[in-house]
């Protein structure tokens, strides 16, 4: 046996059982031998789409994802991904076939390359060490929550494993050196509880490293008994969907009662979440005399993005329930009669008014996102690109929890989002997929269309299309910058769709959105690409906040 089976044999015995990326001569062999042993592959038709899908796919299954790529330009082709993902910590196995001749046009230094970028590297040395090699590198992506590029280099893939040395058929088990959930310290909890027990208006902001149902039933019981209003950052978005005393996401998409909330708060805790520019709008969010406390189970994060009153290094749900342990009286907190009146009534961007500024040319993209949360089903899961639309999507279609919403904007690359969707689409097949992209992403991304039509997904990509990379434009633009070189003629996107399979439809007002309300009550057996001719007279929002400081 070649090592390149016996490691994708071991691979898929050890927990892979999804693997995606574009097959090519170096990692042929060892894609084949990880679907004969009954991984599912997934062809994507780039490797940068390849490499976010397997992002996405690890994020919203909760599971460790692989991608496989060709040496050289097949790894340089998925670098963006493998960058957003390394930048999430997401458990993502990144298997690269390597030359190492000095003369193949293939050669690059992979493992300078990864590091670069944030990757853990990794390579397979010998026959006799390389399943035990590739294990180790799945065992690291899995239980240090890191993106590990595994090189593999061809001349080692070609050897054969020495007679004794069989392919590992066992799940791959913690090594003695996993770290346990972190226990925080008793006089931390104890410094907690106190300050819980001082606040009058708590509220808990929960971030990536809480984003489980333990953590989250743990944080809600913990808020509960001291009056506590709940946030999310953006990627734990939907996290306490539900909760009468939920404020949505905190930052530069909250809505204005939640930033007034948010700001009128005496105590912010921080749960598995980094606090940082974001999540708090370049610290406007903290109150001038706001006790910051952060609660995360990296040492090393805790006051890394701003001052704070508390860290404590500890597991999120294990903090909260020995915090719940520690017992105390149920107090009112920030859960006043007059806050549940507010956060009913005009707690949502929706139930804020605004002025529609659509014409008989171009719908508002406010009043398309409204109607796109009335129209598709409720249990839906929702990737979002990156660019001056994305506020939209984000703040106005509900989801059902933080498996809802796949947010891969770590590095902020525009054209993540279609191919952020597939892979989350794939983790939640019982849920509709909602893709939402602006026009540059959606045309950067256009090749993975193919994959959406291939794969039978019946996904709904809402293309918010304002024929510019609207964020410069309305950056530059209020200054008198010439802006041709980010606007461009109108592209019909939807004919461009059609190409590829799906049904589609432009909508310039919401009478077109009737296409849609079809598509929902019929049978959906080909996707639907809406190509949304939205307003362009003004920039988001949140667009010149996120600017600063870019």
């Amino acid at each position: 046996m070649k090592v390149a089976e016996a490691v994708g044999r071991a691979l898929t015995a050890s927990g892979i059982d999804h693997v995606f990326g574009v097959v090519g001569s170096g990692n042929f062999h060892l894609t084949n031998a990880m679907v004969a042993a009954g991984a599912r592959f997934v062809a994507a038709r780039h490797e940068g789409g390849a490499a976010t899908m397997a992002d996405a796919y690890a994020r919203t299954s909760g599971s460790v994802a692989a991608l496989s790529v060709h040496q050289g330009p097949g790894l340089t082709n998925a670098l963006t991904g493998i960058t957003e993902a390394a930048k999430s910590r997401t458990p993502l196995l990144v298997l690269a076939a390597e030359a190492t001749a000095q003369r193949s046009n293939f050669r690059i230094e992979q493992a300078v390359l990864g590091h670069s970028v944030g990757a853990v590297t990794a390579r397979l040395t010998t026959a006799h060490d390389a399943v035990e090699q590739a294990r180790a590198a799945l065992r690291r992506a899995r239980y240090e929550r890191r993106t590990v590029l595994l090189n593999l280099p061809l001349e080692v893939q070609a050897l054969d494993v020495p007679a004794g040395v069989a392919p590992a058929a066992v799940p791959l088990s913690a090594p003695e050196s996993a770290p346990e959930q972190a226990e925080p310290s008793q006089s931390a909890v104890a410094d907690l509880v106190r300050a819980l027990e001082r606040s009058r208006r708590p509220v808990f902001v929960a971030g990536r490293g809480a984003r489980t149902p333990a953590a989250r039933d743990a944080l809600a019981a913990l808020a509960d008994r001291h009056g506590a209003l709940l946030a999310t950052s953006a990627v734990a978005r939907g996290l306490f969907q539900g909760s009468p005393w939920s404020l949505d996401v905190s930052g530069g998409f909250a809505s204005p009662l939640a930033t007034e909330l948010i700001q009128g708060a005496d105590l912010i805790v921080g749960w598995g979440c980094a606090l940082n520019t974001w999540t708090m709008r370049h610290g406007s969010l903290i109150g001038a005399d706001a006790t910051v406390v952060q609660v995360d189970d990296d040492p090393e994060a805790l006051g890394a993005h701003r001052e704070i009153t508390l860290g404590l290094t500890g597991d999120v749900e294990r903090t909260a329930r020995r915090a719940l342990e520690a017992g105390g009286e149920e107090a009112v907190g920030y859960r006043t009669p007059g806050i549940a009146e507010a956060l009913a009534t005009r707690g949502r961007w929706r139930d804020v008014p605004y002025e529609d500024e659509g014409t008989r040319e171009r719908i508002d993209p406010r009043t398309l996102s409204i109607a796109l949360d009335d129209i598709l089903p409720a249990e839906r899961v929702v990737g979002v690109d990156s660019g001056n639309f994305m506020g939209y999507p984000s703040a106005y279609l509900s989801v059902p929890d933080h498996d809802g919403f796949c947010f891969t904007q770590a590095f902020q690359s525009i054209g993540l989002g279609l191919a952020t969707t597939i892979g989350a689409a794939l983790a939640q097949p019982d849920r509709l997929p909602v893709a939402a992209l602006g026009d540059g992403g959606a045309l950067m991304s256009a090749v993975e269309l193919d994959t959406v039509r291939r794969l039978g997904l019946p996904m709904v990509v809402v293309v918010y299309n304002d024929e510019a990379y609207g964020a410069e434009v309305h950056h530059f633009g209020p200054d008198g910058f010439p802006l041709d070189t980010v606007t461009f003629p109108e592209t019909d996107i939807a004919a461009v769709a059609r190409g590829y399979g799906f049904e589609a439809v432009t909508v310039r007002t919401p009478a077109d959105l009737k296409a849609v309300q079809d598509w929902v009550a019929g049978p959906r057996s080909a996707p639907l690409l809406i190509d949304a001719k939205v307003t362009r007279d003004h920039g988001a929002w949140w667009l010149e906040e996120a600017f600063r400081g870019h």
